[in-house]
């Protein structure tokens, strides 16, 4: 057998292993704590990413999108808040997310974090300085 079909063969049984264990607990939508945020965690490279999709109230109130106004990059503050990345470079790591960054719009700062999924379907979100976190559980959106 020729080094392409043995490719074509070896690709083919690495995607049907993936569907099989079935998607990353982690992906999805998920509503932040309070209710106000929905974020879509999905694959970016190999690693996860999460996007605001979605805000319970979306307006300023003169009518106008939420921009990331407290952003320490004063080139960044006009960036819209709905579509933003709040988390990225999650990596996998024993039925965890690991290693990543979070975003809080409200504070403009990043903070270095984990994702892992409870039993329960829904995540806990942690946000570490230093040696000091604070978690976060966020539900499943329907």
């Amino acid at each position: 057998m020729n080094t392409p079909a043995l490719a074509l063969i070896a690709a083919l049984g690495l995607a049907a292993a993936a569907h099989a264990a079935g998607p990353d607990p982690v992906q999805g939508e998920w509503l932040t704590p309070s209710g106000s945020a929905k974020v879509r965690i999905s694959p970016c490279a190999d690693k996860v990413c999460g996007t605001i999709v979605w805000l319970k109230a979306p307006l300023t109130p003169d009518g106008k999108p939420k921009t990331d106004a407290n952003n320490p990059d004063p080139n960044l503050r006009q960036r819209p808040v709905v579509g933003m990345q709040l988390i990225r470079d999650f990596k996998a790591a024993q039925g965890k997310w690991v290693d990543g960054k979070i975003y809080d719009p409200q504070s403009g700062k990043t903070y270095a974090s984990k994702l892992t999924p409870n039993p329960d379907g829904t995540l806990k979100v942690e946000g570490c300085i230093s040696v000091i976190c604070q978690a976060q559980t966020w539900k499943r959106a329907n």
